[in-house]
């Protein structure tokens, strides 16, 4: 089943509650990834909540799924709680993140309903949509994938290989988000690789681009639903600027966001509650 297609302000309130939600989560497991995972809140409520993905959370599996491929993994704690509200498992699973007894990981695998791969390793997520996309098309699936990545994990050869791939085989059902919150792992991208004019880039060679912000999760939502509706044997993306660490003082935009951590008392005044202890 295809999610009911929410109003702008309804989008809006799932996601202020998926970030906070987050940062809960990482309160309670700080082992976890949060500045990844604040800043692609509002592309995951959009492909979950806008009405585009088809997906069954009673049958994760289903071969009439639309396929959603996660492949910057440690940067999708957000998922979490998203997974949970639909129904891919329980609520309560969210209390037990990197716990024994529980399956949420810091890193998440295909353990958890609705994972689709191994994310572990950087760069291969969009080397195995493009794959997946080739068998669907092959297969004349309606059903279309969309990929997840971070801008650093660019970087990696294997994903212009895919590029250069999925152009070449006119896979007009694959769908490529970037996360554009121009920080990696220890520093801001455009001081180790630049991706200046990315969406220029991939335009070169062959890929139909939009550009949005990635906190406008109407924006996101229509830029993805204009995409589906596309059919010009040219594999799609779409590069969603966003701020890394967003919300967070201290942590917002900072060149080593990736591995830092707010301090729990920061967390515990943002969220106004107690949901940490």
């Amino acid at each position: 089943m295809k999610k009911e297609m929410q109003t702008s302000e309804m989008l809006k309130d799932k996601a202020e509650w998926v970030w906070k939600e987050t940062l809960a989560i990482h309160r309670r497991a700080p082992e976890t990834r949060i500045a990844s995972s604040l800043s692609c809140v509002e592309i995951f409520v959009a492909l979950y909540y806008g009405g585009i993905l088809e997906i069954f959370p009673e049958q994760p599996l289903s071969e009439g799924r639309d396929r959603c491929i996660i492949s910057k993994g440690h940067g999708s704690i957000c998922m979490y709680p998203i997974l949970a509200d639909l129904g891919f498992f329980a609520m309560d699973e969210l209390n037990k993140v990197c716990e024994s007894g529980g399956f949420l990981g810091g890193i998440p695998d295909p353990v958890i309903p609705g994972y689709e791969t191994v994310n572990g390793s950087l760069g291969h997520g969009l080397g195995v949509g493009t794959g997946v996309a080739l068998g669907l098309k092959n297969k004349n699936s309606p059903n279309q994938v969309y990929v997840v990545t971070g801008d650093g994990e660019l970087h990696e050869g294997s994903n212009w290989e895919a590029i250069m791939f999925a152009s070449h085989h006119k896979l007009d059902n694959l769908h490529l988000i970037v996360d554009n919150n121009k920080i990696s792992m220890l520093d801001h991208t455009d001081n180790i690789v630049s991706h200046d004019a990315l969406a220029k880039r991939l335009s070169a060679f062959g890929w139909h681009c939009e550009e949005v912000d990635g906190h406008d999760v109407e924006a996101v939502q229509l830029a993805l639903q204009k995409m589906s509706k596309l059919h010009e044997g040219k594999p799609k993306a779409i590069i969603a600027n966003t701020v890394k660490g967003k919300g967070v003082p201290g942590l917002a935009n900072e060149s080593l966001a990736h591995i830092l951590n707010p301090k729990p008392e920061l967390i515990d005044q943002i969220l106004g509650d107690n949901r940490g202890n």
